[in-house]
């Protein structure tokens, strides 16, 4: 038997976590997420947005609305861009390790929109710009990983 996550809403609400910080990156990133669950089904009603101050808080928040159990997908949304010293590379390797084991250990789908750009100019490409934007795939994966897990027995 073969088993496939399908983009379409399945009962069920959906979080999102977004860092305020690089807001003018960040928006766009929530922007995109929002359309494309949109798009595929998901009413606006059973989409929450917390707002954080910054990539680093991203976990504590995805951590709670996992443990709430009202969730069928988290999606974390965030941009780090490397400044001069190496500040970016353990936030963003804390973030994207809490992220991951948050996600194994729950069984519930927490997907990685943190951008780690080098520079302002990578993360406006991948936030609506030539490379696509990160929180539209990130919302195309909840609805694909919510769909699958769905299926998939225990």
């Amino acid at each position: 038997m073969q088993f496939e996550g399908q983009l379409a809403a399945i009962p069920g609400r959906f979080a999102i976590v977004v860092s305020r910080y690089n807001e003018s990156i960040t928006g766009k990133l929530l922007a995109g997420a929002l359309q494309t669950l949109a798009e595929h089904g998901v009413s606006d009603e059973a989409i929450d947005v917390a707002w954080v101050p910054g990539a680093w808080e991203l976990p504590l928040v995805a951590t709670r609305w996992v443990d709430s159990r009202r969730y069928v997908a988290v999606i974390c949304l965030g941009a780090v861009i490397r400044g001069e010293t190496t500040h970016d590379q353990h936030i963003n390797r804390a973030v994207s390790n809490e992220l991951a084991a948050l996600a194994t250990r729950s069984g519930v789908p927490v997907l990685f929109g943190l951008l780690t750009c080098d520079n302002l100019e990578q993360a406006i490409h991948r936030s609506g710009g030539n490379v696509g934007n990160k929180g539209c795939e990130c919302a195309e994966a909840a609805l694909r990983m919510a769909s699958l897990l769905d299926q998939l027995p225990l």
